[in-house]
């Protein structure tokens, strides 16, 4: 059945644009319902954004200025003038950790407006401004000093000659992101003009049609796409797809065959995630993209293809993915080592920013399970609880000495390649944006968090109040506020978990499920609820006021791995709602050698508020010892310490 779901989908898709044409654009069939519409007022996720606004972003900028990343736009219009300049910093991308911090400002001061700070992100704008040069031009080492590169695995010479490991054009991917960004939050044009001046070189020099140049690291694809949705002009959107029509291509242009950029075949080929999993996941969003606006299906089934490998052969329990340090590549299918897994926080991101596209183009609840499963595991374990230190990779077992992040075996405040705390804080302010999605008549509603939003529905006005403190309970209600009586379908994602699926995995499966009965309350009348698409469907006439309550209930979960990945045989781990849990020494300083988890075992859980930010606890008492169990994000919040995810069943 699984095989058969890109097909269906394939022709409903067609069926909704029954004609191809490449001169007409489209749109996502599904819009999502933008964080200006919603006010967070959730327990768990509204002191996240709030640290991320109050002392991150401060963190942030500090650490950019320290370390030359904002003083280099600078040096580079010193050295416009004919002074000399030497370019501060290691990583030829520096350029783009202050754009993801000015993205996740604009997301910032969408719901919580800040003079001051909006004030300070408009004075490094004008710095940014220095570094772009008369043409558009903006990558400032190479404006510094284009013979000796910042790093030194990048090679000096000419504009554009070593694009493969240049970052120019990921450099302007990133622009355009956090200027699309800047442009919707503040209506300010300052970031947009410099993005816009920068795309219209791009287009003038790679739209060339003897032009066959692709960019190594991918992101442009999506920035040009975002800038089209702004201005109109179709020459970014031919970009977006010329680029990725001509990576693997040699017919047209002598390939670099590397499959950590991707470049081994054409992208319509490839049906296996591999390579560099930032690059894959930022460019199959990309093609989601082009896949939706040209209404393509050769597009459609490449990225439903590429999906179903990412999600049953390399995935893991997290959400992460990205197993090998090496490249920081996806491994093989089914090489998913615990103590060396790569599991990058940005990767981490990226699959997000795929599986909403994915969502908003197929309407299927499984891409909602699995950003459920990366947010609260793979990503926000990331930062650390106070926001100022971080993972670069995210592994699910720790020995205390393997220095898996960057050279130390814990949490570090900033590093060399700073590209995951920015990226942090560009994507977590963002996170309201993934509660709410309308589609004509139905409104969805995909994430539980505490939240008023006021959106529109085939133009009338619906005001949604959430309340809840999921994820540490599955308990959520619903008041539908309307003017007058409104007639429309209310679509409530069913969790993963309380269906007893993996993010629709046939990596992982739970093993001896006890039954979980939901229940649904519209206003005291219990409900018997129609699932379609992994959403319970609500179609009826909304009136003023109504209410709906939803019991998910929550059970401690034993899950076990497909038998192909040979180091989990025999090995079981724990999950509790959407979280993850796992094991550290410091909380089983007699016993972390000896854990082990049977189907057998009663586990209790037990509220901790004031515990490492307030957690629910899982404790068990195995043959002969008591065993505790924290969730995965919060683990290394206590100094370098032993932990694991994974552990031998009995």
């Amino acid at each position: 059945m699984k095989n058969i779901l890109p097909i269906i989908t394939l022709l409903m898709f067609m069926g909704c644009h029954s004609k191809k044409d490449t001169n007409v654009y489209s749109d996502y069939p599904i819009q999502d319902v933008k964080l200006s519409q919603v006010k967070l007022t959730d327990s768990f996720w509204l002191p996240r954004i709030q640290l991320i606004q109050n002392k991150v972003i401060a963190h942030a900028f500090e650490k950019c200025h320290t370390e030359g990343r904002i003083e280099n736009f600078q040096t580079a219009r010193k050295v416009m003038n004919g002074d000399e300049g030497h370019t501060r910093g290691t990583m030829p991308f520096d350029d783009t950790d202050v754009y993801k911090v000015l993205e996740g400002v604009a997301y910032s001061l969408i719901n919580n407006p800040n003079p001051a700070l909006e004030a300070f992100s408009d004075s490094i704008i004008s710095i940014v401004a220095m570094g772009q040069e008369p043409d558009g031009y903006l990558t400032t080492w190479r404006t510094i000093d284009p013979l000796h590169p910042t790093s030194e695995w990048v090679p000096g010479g000419p504009r554009w000659d070593h694009l493969e490991i240049s970052h120019e054009l990921y450099n302007s991917g990133h622009l355009f992101e956090a200027a699309s960004a800047y442009h919707w939050a503040t209506g300010k044009d300052n970031l947009l003009n410099i993005a816009l001046k920068n795309a219209d070189l791009l287009v003038n020099v790679f739209g060339d049609s003897t032009r066959h140049a692709v960019p190594g690291h991918q992101i442009v694809e999506t920035g040009l796409i975002k800038l089209y949705n702004i201005t109109g002009n179709e020459n970014y959107l031919k970009l977006s797809k010329k680029f990725l029509d001509l990576r693997g291509d040699t017919t047209v242009r002598e390939i670099w065959g590397a499959t950590n950029i991707q470049d081994h075949k054409p992208v319509l080929q490839q049906n296996e995630a591999v390579g560099h999993a930032v690059r894959a996941v930022y460019m199959y969003a990309g093609m989601t993209d082009i896949a939706v606006l040209y209404n393509n299906p050769d597009y459609l089934n490449a990225v439903h293809t590429l999906w179903d490998n990412m999600t049953d052969k390399k995935m893991y329990i997290t959400g992460g993915i990205g197993s090998r340090h090496h490249l920081e590549e996806f491994g093989d299918n089914y090489e998913l080592p615990n103590l060396t897994a790569y599991s990058e926080t940005c990767a981490a991101i990226g699959s997000i920013y795929w599986n909403e596209r994915m969502f908003r183009m197929t309407g299927d609840a499984k891409y909602y399970d699995l950003i459920e499963r990366t947010l609260y595991n793979g990503v926000i374990s990331g930062i650390s609880l106070d926001g100022t230190h971080f993972f670069y990779p995210n592994p699910l077992e720790s020995d205390g000495e393997f220095a898996f992040n960057k050279g130390s075996c814990t949490r570090e405040e900033w590093f060399d390649c700073s590209c995951c705390p920015t990226n942090l804080i560009r994507f977590i302010p963002y996170v309201p944006n993934l509660i709410y999605a309308t589609e004509g008549n139905q409104l969805y509603v995909n994430m539980f968090m505490g939240n008023e939003a006021n959106l529109k529905l085939n133009d009338k006005d619906i005001k949604v109040t959430q309340t809840t403190n999921y994820p540490m309970d599955g308990n959520v209600a619903l008041q539908i506020s309307t003017p007058t009586p409104e007639d429309f379908i209310l679509k409530i994602r069913v969790p993963g978990w309380a269906k007893d699926e993996i993010a629709s995995s046939e990596l992982y499966q739970y093993a001896n499920i006890k039954p979980t009965y939901y229940s649904i309350i519209i206003n005291d009348e219990v409900i018997i609820p129609k699932i379609t698409d992994g959403y319970i469907s609500l179609e009826r006439t909304w009136r003023n006021d109504d209410k709906i309550n939803l019991y998910f209930p929550m059970q401690v979960r034993q899950v076990v791995a497909d038998t192909q990945i040979d180091n989990l045989q025999n090995q079981m781990a724990l999950e509790y709602g959407p979280f993850v849990y796992c094991a550290e020494m410091v909380d089983n300083p007699n016993s972390f050698d000896d854990i082990h988890l049977s189907t057998n075992y009663d586990y209790n859980v037990v509220r901790k508020p004031d515990m490492l930010g307030d957690i629910n606890l899982i404790t068990v008492k195995g043959e002969d010892k008591n065993y505790t169990f924290i969730p995965y994000y919060t683990w290394a919040n206590r100094g370098a310490n032993r932990m694991q995810v994974w552990f031998p069943e009995i």
